[in-house]
């Protein structure tokens, strides 16, 4: 049995080791969300349709998730440190590219450079926490990582405007070089050279090239299916579903997987590994239907509406690093839970929006949401990795991330399409300024319901997960500090 763990701080040397991994999360988590604001001024700069200028992100997300799993065995062959350097110099040359692109081709390329390096930087930065530091630290450092991830996706929007508006879409790319350049420096100078977990391994090269394809056809399927493309949408997501069965099938097969098949045998790997899909699916749906909500129903100004929404991201921010230490003293089960009741009672509270609710009751229920997810993400990720051996720490990571990635994709996808659904032909005659916004509310309450439906799911997935005592000292012996 292990060792209960004794609560202690970081060192300031392991303290600034795991700031220097979270810059890898807070870029992730900007660069998610910065470009978004600034997609009509790039329309205009290139004089080009929307549909084509969406590519910059449609690019971006297919190439950054594909190649999560392959990074991340990269990292168990080459060393994580070698792998997250790398893709840090990719993701800030990548960047500087973004900005300096003469056309709408050379940008959406450079992107794809972007999202190779971003790949790199996300698919490790678990691994690299788990096996740098003490297991009684694991859950206080992952809420760290986690609110740097939350804090860059929350400043995204924020910065993106201010900067397109001060001086040119430019500036989202080339704010990335100042950090970049820190974080490889710094990282050159303390992250600590690890042996390779798996330095005989190979990469699956059909695997990779499968959950490319993939993962591309149900990105590109979920995007056309809620557009003016639906048949196209739907014929990308049965390609989807029929290459993930072959990429199944090679993962059993194949002797070097990107994904070990043994790893799902254990229950509480694969149960808490969906809840982490769960989770962000909430997340994304929230944030995806809410501006609609304020906007269209409340008649709240864009910029306004921006402000009322960070409310979200500040309650993530707040409890996250919080509940990774007290994870750590007390195991993960009970705060996943914790917050999972938390997220889900304040996803019921959002249900009950009317045309009358007041900003301050708003305020409180999306704080609510964001500190219910915050108490029980960084436990899950901790919970996750805790899971895992060491040799599959990489692809561990790399899997925690493309959850992560994929539940954004599926909740804004499912929350609009149950939104549209629940409006009906009422979504027509607004379109058509037959109704007014108010009448819409029902299709917003719709919504938010789904959303609780996919927070209780997960919380009975938690129920039944096996619950470990925390991880003490005793079982930690790389000794790296």
């Amino acid at each position: 049995m292990a060792q209960s763990a004794v609560p202690r701080k970081m060192s300031r040397d392991e303290l600034t080791l795991v700031i220097v991994i979270a810059l890898g999360s807070f870029m992730a988590g900007l660069d998610a969300t910065i470009v978004n604001i600034a997609l009509p001024s790039i329309a205009q700069y290139f004089a080009i349709s929307t549909v084509m200028v969406s590519w910059v992100l449609t690019a971006y997300l297919i190439i950054l998730v594909s190649l999560l799993l392959a990074a991340s065995r990269l990292g168990d062959m080459k060393g994580y440190r070698t792998v997250f350097l790398g893709g840090f110099l990719l993701f800030t040359a990548g960047s500087v590219l973004c900005g300096l692109s003469p056309s709408i081709e050379f940008l959406i390329l450079s992107r794809m450079v972007q999202a190779t390096g971003a790949a790199g930087i996300s698919a490790v930065g678990a691994a690299m926490v788990t096996t740098v530091l003490a297991p009684s630290l694991r859950g206080q450092a992952l809420g760290i990582v986690a609110m740097f991830a939350m804090l860059g996706a929350a400043l995204g929007p924020v910065a993106g405007g201010f900067l397109t508006s001060l001086l040119s879409w430019q500036y989202i790319f080339f704010v990335n070089l100042p950090v970049g350049m820190a974080a490889i420096l710094l990282g050159m100078r303390l992250i600590p050279h690890i042996p390779p977990a798996a330095p005989d391994s190979r990469i699956d090269l059909p695997g990779v090239l499968l959950i490319f394809v993939a993962l591309g056809s149900l990105i590109i399927g979920l995007t056309s299916i809620q557009g003016h493309a639906p048949i196209t949408g739907a014929i990308a997501l049965l390609l989807s579903g029929i290459v993930w069965i072959l990429f199944i099938v090679q993962e059993r097969r194949s002797p070097t997987p990107l994904i070990n098949p043994g790893l799902f045998s254990n229950r509480n790997y694969s149960f808490q590994s969906v809840v982490i899909m769960l989770v962000q699916m909430t997340i994304a749906g929230v944030m995806v239907i809410m501006p609609f909500y304020l906007e269209i129903v409340r008649m709240i100004p864009t910029d306004h509406a921006g402000s009322i929404l960070l409310a979200l991201p500040v309650g993530m921010i707040l409890t996250a690093p919080l509940a990774g230490k007290i994870s750590d003293a007390i195991g993960t089960k009970t705060p996943i839970l914790t917050g999972l009741i938390i997220a889900a009672a304040a996803l019921f509270l959002l249900s009950t929006l009317s045309a009358g609710t007041g900003i301050g009751h708003i305020v409180i229920y999306l704080f609510l949401f964001g500190a219910g997810t915050g108490i029980a993400f960084s436990p899950l990720s901790s919970a996750v990795m805790g899971e895992c051996t060491a040799e599959d720490r990489g692809t561990t990571s790399g899997l925690v991330r493309v959850m992560t990635n994929l539940g954004s994709s599926l909740g804004v996808a499912m929350v609009m399409l149950v939104g549209t659904i629940a409006a009906g032909p009422k979504l027509a005659l607004y379109s058509a300024h037959l109704i007014d916004g108010a009448e819409m509310v029902s299709a917003f309450r719709a919504a938010f319901l789904f959303c609780m439906a996919l927070a209780i799911l997960g919380l009975l997935l938690m129920l039944a997960v096996r619950g470990r005592e925390p991880a003490g000292d005793l079982e930690y012996s790389e000794g790296i500090w």
